[in-house]
């Protein structure tokens, strides 16, 4: 063998050597890293019965029903900042409303539920409804936190009871036949959504009473017709309510605060309806949608109920123009 296949054969070992002693050593800081990776999440969090858990993949599960349980159980229908073109959560119909709608087999829902919609009705529509709802209110006012103006009635809240608005002369002068027009033009759009929503033909529900306009503040309830922050169901409350409908006129969170529309679920989940200017929730009547509206802390929040009914002998026309006329 000469003398330089001698020096590069044990070049050669020499490397090999040094190759092995670094994967060596690379193998050892690898173990440290994943000791030190398990001694951190192994301090992170531990559960009861003192199993650890320590595994990345399920830290995040955790967290997220640490979270959910610390917003008592609220989940989101609609969020007042976002902009719904539709959105629906289905619910199992109840015994009692499956029962009285069978009735009127061509109007029973396809499926119960609740819909959200941000673009049925447009803005200068909304703008409107808004001017009957705060001119009108203003001739009146319950002495409590809640006030009402039945335009197909004229029943308006006045102190502790009733009056009806038709008889005021001022009424002419903040209502015309536009306005109601108007109003007619909305009602058939949420009708329609009502009808396509829950897959029943729209000639097969009626308009129902009460129809109304609503204003709500944080004024102390006087009587029991102030207290609308506890839970019902629209069924019992009226009994020819099939399908009921709000139309929000004003915006949670910038114009009050408070207000939210709540589903009451079963396991004490809330499922949370945020008002937005010109949103339009709907749902069925029945015990499947107990629900209520938080009390309101700040400001004033508006809203037009349109409830629809299977019951031809329950339907009521649309309000007209009825202001009383001055003598001549």
């Amino acid at each position: 063998m000469s003398h330089e296949n001698k020096k590069g054969k044990k070049k050669q070992v020499e490397k090999e050597k040094m190759n092995q002693k670094q994967e060596k050593v690379e193998e050892t800081a690898k173990e440290k890293t994943t000791e030190n990776a398990k001694l951190k999440y192994r301090s992170f969090l531990r559960l009861p019965g003192d199993h650890i858990l320590y595994h990345p993949a399920l830290l995040f599960p955790a967290l997220f029903i640490f979270w959910y349980s610390k917003v008592d159980n609220e989940i989101y229908l609609a969020k007042q900042k976002e902009v719904l073109l539709s959105r629906m959560f289905n619910v199992e119909c109840s015994n009692d409303y499956k029962s009285e709608a069978s009735k009127y087999p061509e109007c029973i829902p396809e499926k119960c539920g609740r819909i959200v919609m941000d673009k049925l009705v447009s803005s200068t529509e909304t703008d409107v409804l808004l001017k009957i709802a705060t001119n009108g209110l203003n001739l009146g006012g319950s002495d409590g936190g809640a006030s009402i103006l039945d335009l197909h009635s004229g029943a308006l809240s006045k102190g502790q009871g009733f009056i009806d608005i038709y008889t005021l002369p001022e009424a002419k002068k903040i209502f015309n036949s536009a306005d109601f027009a108007i109003y007619k033009v909305a009602k058939t759009k949420i009708q329609h959504a009502v009808a396509h929503n829950f897959g029943v033909p729209s000639d097969k529900i009626y308009l129902t009473k009460p129809t109304f306009f609503s204003r709500m503040t944080n004024v102390s309830a006087k009587t029991i017709h102030d207290e609308y922050w506890h839970s019902h169901v629209d069924k019992e409350t009226y009994e020819s309510f099939h399908y009921t409908t709000l139309l929000y006129l004003n915006d949670y969170g910038r114009d009050f605060e408070g207000g939210r529309f709540i589903f009451n679920d079963q396991n004490n989940v809330k499922t949370i309806v945020e008002p937005r200017k010109g949103r339009v929730s709907m749902f069925t009547s029945g015990s499947e949608n107990v629900h209520a509206v938080e009390k309101v802390q700040s400001g004033t929040r508006y809203a037009l109920t349109v409830s629809f009914t299977c019951d031809p002998s329950a339907a009521i026309s649309d309000p007209i123009f009825r202001a009383k006329q001055d003598k001549q």
